[in-house]
């Protein structure tokens, strides 16, 4: 899971915090005294030079962007070798170049690891240029299913409700 609130322990370097996608498979004492395997480390270290943040992993989280503390929770998810990623609103409170980095990011990283990806997003440009499939939920029922291409102004008016979707729709 991609948080959108990153969820991070804001003491903590962004190594460690990535290493803790490895505390379900690390010991109880291990975990508690922090001392990760070498192998996990590495991963972790490697995992942050592709994202863009190598230089800043023994930077305490506080003191990092919010683009970096995305990043940070990016690396944290993918470290777990998850077979699924869940992400929540991955690029709220972000500026629009860090935003499309991010995403970038997050799909790359999926079809690098052939994982599939469920991203949360309310952003309609962002989602056409990234997704591959819209869902669009209107009180928890699907009012979309299908290409980001084929979302037009009468369904983007049935999913957020009435508006000028005209520069929308041509994404």
């Amino acid at each position: 899971m991609i948080f959108q609130e990153h969820a991070l322990v804001d003491r903590l370097t962004a190594l460690d915090n990535i290493l803790c996608g490895r505390l379900a498979s690390t010991g109880f004492w291990r975990s508690l005294a922090r001392r990760f395997r070498d192998e996990d480390v590495a991963k972790a270290v490697t995992l942050a030079e592709r994202l863009e943040i190598g230089e800043h992993v023994h930077r305490r989280t506080d003191r990092l962007s919010g683009g970096q503390r995305q990043r940070v929770g990016i690396a944290r998810a993918l470290l777990q070798d998850p077979k699924l990623l869940l992400v929540d609103e991955p690029t709220a409170s972000l500026d629009p170049r860090t935003a499309r980095g991010i995403l970038r990011l997050i799909v790359e990283s999926a079809r690098e690891r052939s994982l599939a990806a469920v991203i949360n997003l309310h952003d309609v440009p962002l989602a056409r240029r990234f997704a591959d499939r819209v869902i669009g939920l209107k009180s928890g029922a699907i009012v979309y299913d299908g290409s980001p291409d084929g979302l037009s102004p009468e369904q983007l008016t049935a999913i957020y409700g009435e508006e000028d979707w005209s520069s929308e729709a041509a994404g």
